[in-house]
């Protein structure tokens, strides 16, 4: 990040999506209630003519990210990065693909070099993306990459209102479960969440709650074997090293609110353990935050939604909470960065 951006308001790069799906629509409402929810700048990565199918005259064509401060007040500044062909709403193409691969490629060179503060990554088909040679499990690992950042070392964080969790098995089947599961993999997930929960968010000893594998967390083995083989053994060693730690728990019982109220994240064993209560709480609020990252990246925490694409009924919520977010996270880690000094 150049100085330049340091002592001024924050600039983001927001990759489109697929714009066959809603990400244009939500793109635009986000910018449309930039003043009223206290947005911080942004532009968009992706194609114009996507766009102006849905709100003509909203947009103005940016060569640069540096001219996107001279048009935000009046206008969505999108930077052109490829033409879709035999374009039509909802109905999602290798055009529209290629679109949403090289808008994230070019956010993440932009988020590196330091000519923006961070990026927003819209909604994407996996399935599309894998159709144009995208080989990566999703966005983060992508990300991760081009980051030069281990796969292992990029932790995805769900983040809301009302709850912050974070899977230590992340896109793998259910039955792969049990087996990947590590001491050494739960410790290094909680010593990178707790440092991150410090950089990002300013809480410099969190209190992390960690979710058992199976139900009851294993009611004394007499359910399953991970948790006194594995999970706790873990965290054991993670107390002694100094963390606050409280688990494994009972997972069907560690997200109601007077539950939450004892923790500021939680680790759960595997992925929808960990997105369900999430997405339940805070479904319209929910962020995906990549944390272990030297650049800020979030993301709405929904799909491409082509069903609705084109209807102007996809809520925006989730993107302008991805946008505030990514504009808190700078200001923690400006502040964090300076202690460290």
């Amino acid at each position: 990040m150049n100085e330049g951006n340091i002592l001024s308001n924050p600039v983001f790069a927001v990759s489109s999506g697929d714009p066959a799906g809603i990400g244009p629509e939500i793109l635009i409402k986000s910018w449309q209630a930039r003043q009223e929810q206290g947005l911080p700048e942004f532009f968009v990565i992706g194609d114009v003519q996507t766009f102006d199918a849905i709100a003509p005259g909203i947009t103005q064509p940016i060569s640069s990210p540096e001219e996107a401060r001279n048009v935000f007040a009046t206008k969505l500044p999108i930077l052109q990065v490829h033409t879709c062909t035999d374009f039509t709403l909802g109905q999602p193409n290798e055009s529209s693909s290629q679109c949403a691969l090289q808008a994230l490629e070019l956010a993440v060179g932009l988020a590196r070099s330091g000519r923006v503060d961070g990026m927003v990554t819209g909604p994407v088909s996996k399935d599309g993306l894998h159709n144009v040679g995208f080989t990566h499990p999703g966005q983060t690992e992508f990300v991760a990459e081009r980051c030069g950042v281990a796969r292992e070392n990029a932790n995805m964080m769900l983040a809301g209102p009302s709850l912050k969790v974070v899977p230590i098995t992340v896109h793998i089947p259910l039955r792969e479960i049990a087996a990947q599961l590590t001491a050494d993999l739960i410790t290094a997930r909680v010593r990178a969440v707790a440092k991150a929960m410090h950089r990002n968010f300013g809480i410099a000893k969190p209190c992390i709650a960690v979710a058992g594998l199976n139900p009851h967390a294993g009611e004394n083995g007499r359910m399953g074997q991970e948790e006194k083989l594995i999970i706790s053994p873990a965290l054991d060693i993670l107390r002694d090293e100094g963390y606050d730690i409280d688990g494994p728990l009972a997972a069907d019982s560690m997200f109601h609110k007077a539950a939450r109220e004892n923790y500021d994240v939680a680790l759960c064993q595997y992925h929808d353990q960990a997105l369900i209560p999430l997405k339940t709480l805070d479904f319209d609020d929910g962020v995906n935050m990549t944390l272990g990252l030297p650049i800020i990246r979030a993301s709405p925490d929904h799909g491409t939604a082509f069903g609705i694409a084109g209807q102007n009924i996809a809520n925006p919520q989730s993107m302008i909470s991805a946008l505030k977010m990514a504009q808190h996270v700078r200001q923690f880690r400006l502040k964090y960065d300076a202690e460290m000094l």
